[in-house]
């Protein structure tokens, strides 16, 4: 489960202080105008040390492109990426090769495979959306040539949702050793009606499950999503009108521009919940191998907050997924 996608698919690979992150992105269609320069500026929004309570890992994130893309066209065949690891520090993480942190995912992958890469994480670090991120950056500029932008924001970091006092939150988690989650806000423009698959490929069931698989996220909803749950049917009913060059359209958007499963023209709205980031700059309580208590002492480079790194990785995998319905959208008919 290292790939995502029908048509467009993305195949990502690497571990957290491995040599390289990378991917193949594939079924790309061919003759689109990528500009290097712009994913590199898109990639670069991820990169640490841009917000408070980042990660001090310096990572350059380079994005060298080795296939698939020609004097800035794709060529239709598959697009191969890397970006190198320059910065691990792997003796960060020597005490736990033999502990299960809480709240990561030592013990499961443990229990899955027998095996685990401790170093960072492995492949179970966030390290590994660098590669959504190329891959999601090159579909959105392929996006943008229909009409279509994607654009998400921090709605909320912790309790607070007001973005003056956000940075303030951060300082203060950080400063005390601990961690903030919040909400990310993402909006999709410009879709035409039509896109998703009925029952088991509704649009919003594969936008869920690619924000689901983002690390830390906990929770997906769009349009109005948990909210409707307290009101009435009439209170959130999405009525149909002629829009003024004649098309129809909703005068709400209670439904998050998508109904049936299908995105009905309007903006695709939803709302990505990220739980704090689970290591502590603090004394944490964990186990060894054998279930005996154990204490883990802070180290490694961290972030307090993922959130505003965590913009463009859920930009990536909205443009992946829409890319992708249109693409599908194509085989519909003759």
């Amino acid at each position: 489960m290292n790939t995502i996608g029908k048509i467009l698919t993305l195949t990502t690979f690497g571990e957290s202080h491995g040599p390289a992150m990378g991917g193949v992105l594939d079924g790309m269609p061919a003759g689109v105008d990528i500009d290097l320069d712009a994913l590199q500026r898109f990639v670069d929004r991820r990169r640490t040390g841009q917000t408070v309570g980042s990660s001090t890992r310096d990572e350059q994130d380079r994005v060298e492109v080795l296939s698939g893309i020609l004097q800035g066209k794709t060529l239709g065949t598959p697009i191969g990426f890397v970006v190198r690891n320059t910065d691990a520090r792997s003796k960060d993480y020597e005490q736990l090769a033999d502990c299960y942190r809480p709240n990561h995912a030592d013990y499961t992958w443990q229990a899955k495979y027998g095996i685990r890469d401790p170093r960072g994480g492995g492949r179970a670090s966030a390290r590994e959306t660098v590669a959504r991120v190329v891959a999601g950056g090159i579909a959105m500029q392929a996006l943008s040539t229909l009409g279509i932008s994607v654009e998400a924001r921090v709605a909320q970091v912790g309790s607070v949702t007001d973005e003056r006092e956000m940075e303030t939150a951060i300082a203060e988690a950080q400063r005390e050793g601990d961690t903030l989650g919040g909400i990310i806000a993402c909006a999709v423009k410009g879709a035409l009606a039509g896109l998703g698959e009925p029952l088991f490929g509704k649009l919003h069931a594969q936008l869920a499950a690619a924000m689901m698989s983002i690390p830390s996220v906990h929770g997906f909803d769009y349009g109005d999503g948990f909210d409707m749950a307290a009101k009435r049917g009439s209170e959130v009913m999405d009525l149909f009108g002629k829009r003024p060059d004649g098309s129809i359209g909703t005068v709400t958007n209670h439904s998050g521009g998508i109904q049936g499963g299908i995105s009905n023209g309007e903006d695709i709205t939803m709302r990505i919940a990220f739980k704090p980031v689970p290591t502590l700059m603090r004394d944490v309580p964990a186990v060894d191998r054998d279930g005996n208590p154990v204490t883990l002492q802070p180290r490694g480079r961290h972030d307090a907050c993922v959130l505003h790194r965590a913009l463009p990785i859920v930009e990536a995998m909205a443009a992946l997924v829409i890319l992708d319905n249109c693409l599908i959208k194509k085989t519909n008919g003759l």
